[in-house]
């Protein structure tokens, strides 16, 4: 079954011969376990857990006031509990209150410095308030972490914080490892397709974009970078297949209008 597009939300594995490394690439590699992945120590954490579960997934469908209150009720189960903490950040991060962000993201890495999922999450937060440099070793730190499961998240972050600092190069190399660990994961996959094309490289775009269409539902911007690609290179049947595709399903789409004009940039 094919997913359609979705923003990151958390945004959210150790890969040998990259190139291109974060800065403070010497950081040693840290063993530490995500802690939700981790049993909890009693009963009280067990409550807890079950609470920041549940908040988390109503703040994957952008119900930030459930997941506030989830995270609020795990802290009467477990009054220092880092990974409601890390919720509660998590939401202010969304809803917009900066400080109140900060402040409880500090307090879940105070308590567990070296958790995958509250680096890359605070990595984010520092990426997207001016502090790329601080936010690009909290994602590599995340990244490096042999026991975390959704290492393409930092990864896709980092891509994105590096976009923020103009520098595309390092970013593509950050999709790129991305989509090494999750060839499914749509921002990496689309964002590498992209810098391809502005390099140059449009066999790599169209490659990536079928790899796109083969797992993920296609939005326009999709759609018209598959189109430009297969232009480029001319495949006049692709083309011709996406252009019936925006035409059919994305009319009322910018990328259908500058098909019409015959922007093709």
């Amino acid at each position: 079954m094919k997913r359609h597009l979705l923003p990151l939300m958390l945004s959210a594995a150790v890969l040998a011969g990259c190139a291109t490394t974060m800065p403070g690439g010497g950081a040693p590699t840290t063993t530490d376990r995500p802690m939700l992945d981790s049993p909890p120590a009693n009963q009280a954490q067990a409550r807890a857990m079950v609470n920041v579960e549940l908040g988390t997934a109503y703040l994957e469908v952008g119900r930030f006031d459930v997941a506030m209150d989830e995270a609020r009720n795990a802290l009467t189960h477990a009054p220092s509990y880092p990974p409601a903490f890390h919720l509660l950040g998590l939401v202010y991060m969304f809803v917009g209150d900066t400080a109140a962000a900060e402040d409880y993201f500090q307090r879940a890495l105070r308590a567990a410095p070296n958790d995958p999922d509250f680096n890359n999450s605070y990595g984010w937060f520092l990426c997207g308030t001016g502090r790329e440099e601080e936010g690009l070793r909290r994602l590599e730190l995340a990244a490096r972490n042999p026991y975390y499961r959704h290492a393409t998240r930092p990864y896709t972050n980092a891509g994105l914080c590096y976009l923020r600092l103009n520098n595309n190069e390092a970013a593509r190399e950050q999709f790129r490892r991305a989509v090494l660990v999750d060839g499914s994961n749509a921002q990496a996959l689309y964002n590498l397709a992209a810098i391809d094309y502005l390099r140059g490289d449009f066999a790599s775009t169209r490659d990536l974009m079928v790899q796109f269409h083969q797992q993920l539902e296609p939005t326009a911007e999709t759609v018209w970078l598959g189109l430009r690609a297969e232009r480029r290179l001319g495949n006049r049947d692709a083309e011709a297949s996406y252009a019936a595709q925006l035409s059919g399903r994305f009319r009322d789409s910018p990328e259908y209008q500058s098909m019409m004009r015959g922007d093709y940039q």
